[in-house]
């Protein structure tokens, strides 16, 4: 019973002290929960600068932005607010803001089950406006369960304080609006040059959208559908809540509001600065980088940023003049770190006349034959070679009408699909060397089919293009700019081939520090090959032979870069809506396109209009870079085990190799430097003699079975029947019957050593002489000797040599002389002695 009792009281004991320690920490929350301020409102200004966040070039010294350096602001009072924007605000952001007393219990529920299961973010569940301010006005915007919960219990306080009309008054004057916009009247006059009260419902509706993403969504931005769509959005809360009738809710929806041209802070790079911006508001969250004074280092060479912006205004300014192309843009990268150092967007980021806000470099556009490039490195990487001939005639790609472009079975003229070159000329047989570099179209359509339109979709998109949905959607035509492209995205895939097959993901940021230094994020290289080395060589070699695009761009183009070399292709669309330029160097890749917004053709396109700009600004960014020539590809074909077709000789694919000594058929004897090739003519489409299924293997068995054969076959044998006296044939009565017989195993050379002596031990100071007897059937044309497999010298006639030991660089006991002999007639033959030092 004692036992029992004693127990009893050390459960009742340890009762209590758990009851005090939990009353404790009560009482603590409770003193913590009532020592929470309500916070200044009125000392915004002051709290942004203190917390501003700056961004900087690469060097860290030069400040493109500093996102509070100019803020702007007008309070005013609820009443001077106007009701259009405080239906619309409510509507979007808190439709319960008059019936709810600062948070909204749900919320908070999801919120902490949210966080309790760890699934989404640190903190959920949707704001009140009375949070929003709260979260707004706050010194820290760390988002943890502790803030979270300050934020709450300080709605919870201000509802009891103010009355909801101030609550909405404070908020309004609080919301950003983009940039150094703050508060709804200073954004109204910004963007409308009209006060808030005066703001129409549509006007409003905008406004309302703003402050969910700021940068992304602000009017002088490239989302201008994101804000039309959050716009239609709010306009739908709107005539839900019944803020708006029918007939004004559709009214407000098609309405075209005009925005005021954006005024210059002093901001520098400004496209890049807002492709920052919205990239760290995206990762970080738009309030902390609003609130927490973040240090952005950027990739940005402020030099090379500052002799762009010159001269892609001075180029479009040109064009403007000569070509009716307003606009231009220009990226640079460094392809071996993928790091962007030049980004500008428009010719003049505040020119509204040609919508100069809108970042160029990242939106989509057709980008012609610029795209080539990566049809040619599918072929390469399969076995076609720049020296691959494909013709240049008149073909018909659609499979519903036949070789002359005339539709089939009933089906419509617009079902065909026939090509034009850029000059409307046809070239007959052409390489692939010249038919890129001269940016050839029909070779271009029937690669794109030979390499396999899925094949080539994978290869853009592992050099980095991003946009396209997948080769059906555009068929054969993507090859010559069917699809659309951003130019940061074509300049990034065009460094790959600068850096040899290398991707480097391109990068705006070295370096995010927070307010305390702490490093969020910095930049790691990460680089991974994605295109055979051998391939990306083969493009730049391409895409660098100024002989071989001479006939279309002439030898002196703006293409040709003097003093350094440079690959470049170029691109223009239909109409000449779009001119493209793209280039690079070992060190850097530059794209430049140039054009008008809204699609009006030009006069001209490629690079009369985009070139100059590339010339002039790689040509500056190399006085400053290091100048690297690219490393030469393989060329060397074996002669025996790749194809006629796919090394050159378009003539035929049947062939033999014979003796050029002899001019009788080779046989395993005959070497190499006189082995020739004789195909016999028999002309026809590639697809005769290559299954595109596999590009080196075998002939197709039956080339017919392949959709394309038919038009391809028809519309070279019509250039054939035409064409062919002008070029010497090769008849199999022309082939020799007989075999090599001067390169035979009794006819190569016959030598003996007698000296160096096997028997013999030489000393280390004595002079060695070769001796030889020749007993072979063709005079000896030279001796290759070596001495311990070292390559020691080249002999010919009289055949003399000798030479001491000490001069060899090693020698031992045992030494091996090899020498390799080589008649009059390429024949040759070994033979190997072993001679002795002591």
């Amino acid at each position: 019973m004692n036992r029992f009792l004693k127990k009893h009281k050390y459960i009742k004991n340890l009762f209590l002290f758990g009851m005090g320690i939990a009353l404790f920490f009560i009482a603590f929350i409770i003193i913590w929960l009532a020592s929470i301020k309500i916070p200044d409102f009125r000392a915004f200004e002051d709290r942004k600068m203190s917390s501003s966040t700056k961004i900087y070039d690469k060097t860290g010294e030069i400040v493109l932005y500093d996102i509070h350096q100019d803020i702007r602001r007008k309070t005013i009072t609820f009443e001077e607010m106007g009701d259009n924007i405080k239906n619309a605000t409510i509507a979007i952001e808190d439709q319960n803001f008059y019936t709810h007393k600062g948070i909204r219990v749900t919320s908070i529920i999801r919120a902490v089950l949210f966080n309790a299961l760890n699934i989404g973010s640190s903190t959920q569940g949707g704001s009140t406006i009375t949070q929003q301010l709260v979260k707004n006005t706050l010194l820290t915007q760390k988002k943890t369960i502790g803030r979270k919960i300050k934020e709450w219990v300080l709605a919870v306080k201000i509802e009891r304080v103010m009355t909801k009309d101030k609550i909405l008054e404070y908020y309004l004057n609080e919301a950003p609006y983009g940039g150094t916009i703050y508060g709804i009247e200073e954004a109204s006059k910004n963007y409308f040059g009209k006060s808030a009260k005066d703001l129409t419902i549509t006007e409003s509706a905008y406004l309302a959208a703003i402050p969910q993403a700021p940068t992304a969504l602000s009017p002088y931005g490239k989302n201008k559908e994101r804000l039309e769509n959050r716009k239609n959005l709010v306009l739908a809360k709107m005539y839900e809540l019944k803020y708006i009738d029918k007939e004004t809710y559709e009214k407000a929806k098609e309405e075209k509001v005009e925005f005021k041209p954006q005024s210059n802070t002093g901001i520098k790079a400004p496209h890049f600065v807002f492709f920052i911006k919205e990239y760290l508001e995206q990762k970080y969250g738009a309030e902390k980088l609003v609130n927490e004074g973040l240090k952005v280092i950027t990739t940005l060479d402020y030099t090379l940023q500052e002799k762009a912006e010159q001269i892609v205004k001075e180029g479009a300014l040109k064009n403007e003049k000569d070509w009716d192309g307003e606009n231009a843009s220009l990226v640079a990268i460094d392809p071996k770190t993928g790091q962007i150092l030049t980004m500008v967007g428009s010719r003049d980021y505040f020119d509204k006349e040609i919508d100069g806000n809108f970042n160029v470099a990242t939106a989509v556009r057709q980008p012609g034959s610029s795209f080539k490039p990566f049809i040619y490195a599918t072929a390469f990487n399969k076995g076609f070679t720049p020296d691959t001939v494909l013709f240049d005639v008149p073909t018909e790609f659609s499979t519903s009408c036949d070789a002359y472009g005339r539709p089939t079975g009933g089906r419509s003229a617009s079902a065909c699909y026939m090509p034009q070159n850029y000059d409307g000329n046809f070239r007959g047989p052409m390489s692939l060397r010249n038919a890129l570099a001269q940016s050839i179209n029909i070779p271009a359509v029937k690669l794109f089919y030979l390499a396999g339109m899925n094949d080539a979709f994978k290869i853009s998109e592992d050099l980095g293009i991003s946009t396209l949905s997948n080769a059906s959607t555009y068929g054969l035509t993507l090859v010559i700019g069917g699809g659309e492209v951003k130019l940061l995205d074509i300049t990034s895939a065009y460094g790959v081939f600068a850096n040899n097959g290398i991707r480097n993901n391109y990068t705006g940021i070295l370096r995010v520090e927070d307010n305390k230094g702490n490093v969020l994020e910095e930049y790691k290289p990460n680089p991974r090959e994605v295109l055979n080395k051998n391939t990306a060589l083969l493009i730049s070699d391409v895409l660098s032979d100024n002989k071989a695009r001479t006939p279309t761009f002439g030898a002196n183009s703006v293409l040709n870069t003097p003093g350094f070399n440079s690959a470049v292709k170029t691109g223009t669309t239909n109409n000449n809506k779009d001119a493209w330029t793209v280039g690079y160097t070992p060190t850097i890749a530059v794209g430049v396109w140039a054009g008008n917004n809204d699609n009006t053709p030009m006069k001209k396109g490629g690079s009369a209009v985009a070139g100059p700009i590339w010339n002039k600004f790689i040509t500056e960014a190399m006085k400053i870079l290091p100048v690297e020539n690219f490393e030469k590809p393989n060329l060397n074909y074996d002669i025996e085990n790749t194809k006629p077709v796919l090394r050159g000789i378009w003539q035929g694919n049947e062939r033999v190799l014979v003796d050029k000594i002899s001019g009788k058929l080779a046989t395993e004897y005959t070497p190499k430097e006189t082995l020739s090739e004789k195909v016999i003519t028999n002309v026809h489409t590639i697809l005769h003699w290559v299954d595109r299924n596999d590009i080196t293997g075998n002939p197709p068995e039956n080339p017919a079975k392949d959709s394309q054969y038919r038009n391809w076959e028809t519309a070279v044998q019509n250039w054939w029947a035409q064409n062919r006296h002008r070029y010497q044939t090769t008849s199999q009565s022309q082939i020799p019957t007989s075999y090599d017989d001067v390169h035979t195993e009794e006819k190569k050379p016959k030598v003996s050593i007698i000296s160096p002596v096997k028997e013999k031990i030489y000393n280390q100071n004595e002079k060695i002489n070769l001796e030889l007897t020749n007993n072979s059937f063709f005079p000896l044309d030279k001796i290759d000797i070596f001495i311990n497999d070292a390559y020691i010298r080249t002999i010919k006639n009289p055949f003399v040599f000798s030479f001491t030991p000490t001069e060899l660089n090693s020698f031992g006991n045992q030494n091996e002389l090899k020498i390799i002999v080589y008649d009059s007639v390429s024949n040759k033959q070994e033979f190997e002695t072993i001679f002795r030092v002591e």
